[in-house]
């Protein structure tokens, strides 16, 4: 493996505190086993610079990915930071488009996971059958799918299927998560993740759902909207990140280099 030095000395050090959160984020999706080999990907804008963010080094796999790197970009393709590696052109498509139209999203996650996939493929997608599920739905849109995402053109459609939504369902495709945080896009993955293995678990054992009445569903999503404000009692990311960032310490620190 070969990467361009980095010179510390033009990194600021937001830029170097995101570099690492986001390198940790990489570790993390292959850890749960969430990675898709040199596929997929997550992307987190460069704090103080308006059109510019990082995502992957296209030819490395996730446990490889290193704060110092992560590849800078701007949201005309244009790689700003040294390196012996291209970017994945679909991952610029999806990453772009969502830090162009929302400047308050700090960190978008994309993944291709088995469970993902296999709620992105039902036509009815994510079901209100579990409360992990009414956690996710309140906050979901859906996109459908349009190949492989190398055509600009359907940035402007990724974005309105988004809306204010921190989860998009990728018809045929897989997942996208974002956030005001790294931490937080993570724990929205996290939480996606979960309920659609939930759901296949169920649908796989054959067994007559018991469904939730649909005003306990709208109660259950009144109460998670107020749960996980700012001002709520779990704000989404703020506990649950530093808890797996020591978690992912205890494992390996090389994230940081």
């Amino acid at each position: 493996m070969s990467v361009a030095a980095l010179d510390r000395d033009r990194i600021t050090p937001e830029e170097w505190q995101m570099r690492v959160d986001l390198a940790a984020a990489y570790r993390l999706v292959d850890h749960f086993g969430w990675s898709d080999l040199l596929g997929t990907h997550l992307s987190a804008r460069v704090p103080g610079e308006e059109n510019a963010f990082l995502i992957n080094p296209y030819g490395l796999l996730f446990e490889e990915i290193t704060a110092s790197s992560l590849v800078k970009v701007d949201e005309e393709g244009t790689i700003l930071s040294e390196t012996d590696y291209p970017i994945n052109p679909a991952g610029f498509t999806i990453h772009s488009a969502v830090h162009m139209a929302r400047p308050e999203v700090a960190c978008a996650i994309h993944t291709h996971t088995a469970a993902g996939i296999g709620v992105a493929t039902q036509k009815d997608g994510l079901l209100p059958l579990t409360q992990n599920a009414l956690i996710v739905i309140a906050q979901t849109g859906y996109h459908d799918y349009e190949g492989i995402a190398t055509d600009l053109d359907e940035r402007e459609r990724i974005v309105a299927d988004l809306a204010d939504n921190n989860v998009l369902i990728l018809r045929n495709h897989g997942l996208l998560t974002v956030g005001r945080s790294v931490g937080e896009a993570f724990v929205w993955l996290y939480r996606t993740e979960r309920a659609c293995q939930l759901q296949l678990a169920f649908q796989q054992s054959g067994a007559e759902p018991s469904p939730i009445p649909e005003h306990v569903q709208a109660t259950t999503i009144a109460r998670n909207r107020e749960a996980i404000s700012e001002t709520g009692r779990r704000p989404v990311g703020k506990r649950e990140w530093p808890a797996l960032l020591r978690k992912l310490d205890r494992i390996d620190q090389g994230y940081k280099a």
